[in-house]
């Protein structure tokens, strides 16, 4: 599966808005540190179908959480 640009930008400023490190973000979300910087850094979209599943119900719960 690819995430998008869109998706990726979304990542990134929520982990930005709540001033996570990538070893935070990784933990919170379950997907290994190094796959994420592949994902930030190196343009890497292309991800499993976990990887997807579980970066993309990370960000829709961030975003439907009511403050």
């Amino acid at each position: 599966m690819k995430l998008t640009e869109n998706q990726v930008l979304a990542i990134k400023r929520k982990r930005g808005e709540l001033d996570m490190s990538i070893t935070e973000l990784a933990n919170t979300t379950g997907v290994s540190k190094w796959t994420l910087i592949d994902i930030f850094k190196h343009d890497h979209r292309n991800v499993n179908s976990i990887t997807f599943k579980k970066l993309n119900d990370w960000i829709v719960a961030q975003y439907t959480v009511i403050n």
